[in-house]
């Protein structure tokens, strides 16, 4: 409730200002006294909290009218206008209020618009106007006939305090630069002059880099009173670690501040990104000493280490309607396991998987259990033998090396092992441009089926599906190769942009080993079961190529528009008639087709109900039998604030549109519906909408969506829009469904629980 005398600002409106000024005009306007949204929920919500639980944590209170404001704001409008060359501009503002409503008007009368006739230089230094003059010609936004902008004027200032901190210039500052502008002329123009002065009217002094001292702290406390420098300088670095546990080369490698170089404030920055990204250090700080006799600068790098070690445990816990489990995992890191600041990673983790619904306890029917170990050392650079120059200017390289064991058991289906090991090289080409090549991907997996052969259920499951059910069985060792190339990806943690994120992958393995088999002449047959092998196992061979392009569109600070397409094939040749059962792909989940769960989609056209006649065989085959070699997944997604505050963090919404589906394109398969048809293609998608709520505590997202199927594949063209049962006939609808699938029955929703966006 708001007392007697007090009012609500309804409407605030800005009259007679061009339209590109307008947006950011009433960004000039007091936050106390914006209007809500007419979609917004923050007042509703603010009143509801505070009236029940006396919080001021969730939503915004009503904007009251306050005079005061009002004239703030205008006056900040005013002044905004003559920052963007209206000189002469004038701003009114007016109060119009009916039953407690307020309506607040700002009407501008802009007067001419200046333009820029001339710009002069008075720069003294003969040094400094040549550097400014060779190089402004790469930043400048002063030109004449251009319209007067404030912004130009103090982006020109930046950018000249920037050339001339990369060019040796250590001790110039920004109010060395300064601007007069005339605007008594005629035809509604100016004349900008630029200064540079000099400092109390000697020229400025350009500085070479002299001896660097890096020196390292001994504790996570920082540095004693006292410390004694090591005596040994080397290429003109002195290298004092107090804590004796970093290796020198290492750290020196990503020093850029090097001896008798000109003095260049953008090598003083990148040596601070680089050794902060080495993630060793909680504390860089770089200082220089000025020489005496000579124009040097002398480094002073220091360095306070962070703790080494750390230990966590996470957890988590999938459910749907059908299923319900749990993932829980330790992981231990140590980021300098070798004084090289080596990122060492290990980790144990395992879950279970329960159906439920079918009454008993919660865990009665177990049917999926997974457990895995894997290690993992990130060395912060390209162990190659060249020399690569300025390793690391645009981003931390690294070369990772990798293993970890998988155990995955389906309950009277399979048991599976796999070994993986890897060696990963990781670059980025510029920051928007990032590399990482797989030279050497060795895999062992190695598995057994659990069905029982005898029974005459047995005999079906592995005639019907031999394809994935061979690949279950299979023992085979993968020799190959990886290569990912990323596009934007740093654009992604950067709210504000519009941009295209891309991120394109090949995994190709065998054909080294096929090579040397050729080599030795050696001849195998794979389509009649005779395959080339390597240690007593067959090596597979094959492509697995995929692409991710989206594009983010940012329609306002709020709202954003996401469009992505997603897709990827794995082909199987030479001496492998499948690709691996690791490789397949699958439909649905929290990133995919939201309305399914992972793994509940296609293939193609395929229905359980008509596949498998029994429970047992269904409840035996969950999640295998809806796998394929190929996939395409497409989304659309809208996001927008919904409140500002919403227990201190922001809580955005989002509506989506999915569409895609998994297919074979390998032969072996005996259903023939679960093949891609590109004629078909229309009726073999799965496509589901919903909404979702994104809680953004600013390190990380806690997000929850809804998906709703709107159209199902899985029945035939004519009932494949299910969205209508959800309106008409849904009680038989799902009564039939379940008789022809137990125990799986049919579910319009899916939820989605997760951390961090869907893409």
């Amino acid at each position: 409730m708001i007392e007697d005398n007090q009012s609500i600002v309804k409407k605030v409106e800005i009259d007679s200002i061009p339209g590109k000024y307008k947006e950011e005009a009433l960004n000039y306007i007091q936050k106390d006294i914006r209007p809500a949204s007419r979609l917004g929920i923050n007042v509703g919500l603010y009143n509801i909290f505070y009236t029940l639980f006396k919080t001021k944590s969730v939503g915004k209170p009503a904007p009251l009218l306050d005079s005061t404001l009002v004239e703030i704001s205008r006056n900040q409008i005013e002044k905004y206008l003559i920052s963007k060359g209206f000189f002469m501009a004038k701003v009114k503002s007016e109060i119009r209020i009916k039953k407690q409503r307020a309506q607040v008007d700002f009407k501008a009368n802009t007067g001419p618009a200046f333009r820029i006739a001339k710009v002069d230089y008075a720069i003294p230094d003969s040094a400094v106007r040549q550097i400014y003059m060779n190089g402004k010609s790469k930043f400048t936004h002063l030109h004449p006939d251009m319209q007067y902008d404030d912004d130009s004027l103090a982006y020109e200032r930046e950018q000249i305090y920037e050339v001339m901190k990369e060019n040796g210039y250590y001790d110039f500052s920004r109010p060395y630069v300064r601007f007069t502008v005339d605007s008594a002329l005629r035809n509604s123009t100016t004349h900008v002059k630029l200064f540079i002065d000099d400092p109390d009217s000697v020229k400025h002094k350009q500085y070479k880099i002299g001896e660097t001292n890096i020196v390292i702290a001994p504790t996570t406390e920082g540095f004693p009173d006292s410390i004694k420098l090591n005596d040994r300088i080397f290429r003109g670095l002195r290298y004092t670690d107090l804590s004796k546990r970093f290796r020198r080369n290492p750290i020196v490698r990503y020093d850029f501040i090097k001896m008798g170089e000109t003095y260049d404030i953008s090598k003083e920055n990148l040596t601070y990104d680089r050794l902060y990204e080495l993630n060793v250090f909680k504390n860089v700080k770089v200082e220089y000493v000025k020489d005496k006799d000579t124009a040097k600068l002398n480094p002073v790098i220091q360095l306070i280490p962070q703790k080494r070690m750390s230990n966590r445990v996470e957890g988590e816990v999938p459910f749907n309607a059908g299923t319900v489990g749990f993932t829980i995992s330790n992981t231990y890191v140590n980021n300098n396991i070798f004084r090289g600041a080596e990122r060492f990673e290990f980790q144990v983790k395992g879950g279970l998987q329960s159906r439920i619904g079918q009454g008993g306890s919660l865990f009665t029917d177990i049917y999926q259990r997974d457990f895995s170990l894997s290690a993992s050392l990130a060395v912060p650079r390209l162990m190659v033998p060249f020399e690569i120059p300025m390793m690391g200017k645009n981003g931390m390289p690294y070369t990772i090396f990798s293993t970890s064991y998988v155990f995955s058991l389906q309950k009277d289906l399979f048991v599976r092992r796999v070994f993986l090991n890897s060696l990963t090289y990781q670059w980025v080409e510029t920051k928007s441009k990032l590399h990482s090549f797989t030279p050497l991907n060795f895999e062992y997996r190695f598995g057994g089926l659990l069905i029982d052969s005898n029974t005459v259920e047995g005999q079906n499951i592995f005639r019907d599906y031999r394809y994935n059910i061979t690949l279950l069985a299979r023992k085979d060792i993968t020799l190959g190769m990886k290569y990912a190339y990323t596009l934007n990806a740093n654009k992604l943690l950067i709210p504000g942009n519009s941009f295209v994120y891309f991120r394109g992958n090949i995994d190709i393995a065998g054909n080294g080993l096929a090579a040397a088999n050729k080599l030795f002449g050696s001849k195998h047959n794979p389509t009649a079961g005779d395959y080339a092998s390597v240690l007593g196992l067959p090596y597979n061979q094959y492509v697995r190529p995929e692409v991710d392009i989206r594009w983010y569109k940012n329609i306002s600070e709020t709202r954003q528009f996401i469009a992505r397409i997603n897709g990827g094939v794995g082909y199987a040749y030479g001496n492998s008639t499948a690709i691996p059962f690791e490789k397949l792909f699958f439909a649905g989940g929290a990133s995919g087709v939201r309305a399914w769960q992972a793994r509940t989609l296609g293939p193609g056209n395929y229905n359980r109900g008509d596949r498998l006649t029994t429970e047992e065989a269904r409840t035996t085959l969950y999640g295998i039998d809806q796998l394929g070699q190929m996939h395409i997944e497409a989304n659309l997604e809208y996001r927008w604030r919904l409140l500002d505050n919403f227990f201190g963090s922001k809580l955005n919404g989002a509506a989506f549109l999915d569409a895609g589906n998994v297919w074979n394109i390998s032969s072996g398969n005996s259903q023939p519906e679960t093949y891609f048809d590109f004629k078909n293609l229309g009726n073999q998608l799965g496509v589901g909408t919903g909404m979702g709520l994104r809680y953004d505590l600013q390190y990380f997202v806690f997000r929850f969506d809804v998906g709703l199927k709107l159209r199902d594949p899985q029945f035939a063209p004519a009932d494949q829009w299910v969205i209508k049962k959800m309106f008409s006939g849904t009680r038989d609808f799902k009564r039939d469904y379940l008789e022809r699938n137990s125990p799986d029955g049919y579910h319009f929703f899916q939820y989605n629980f997760g951390i961090g966006l869907p893409f």
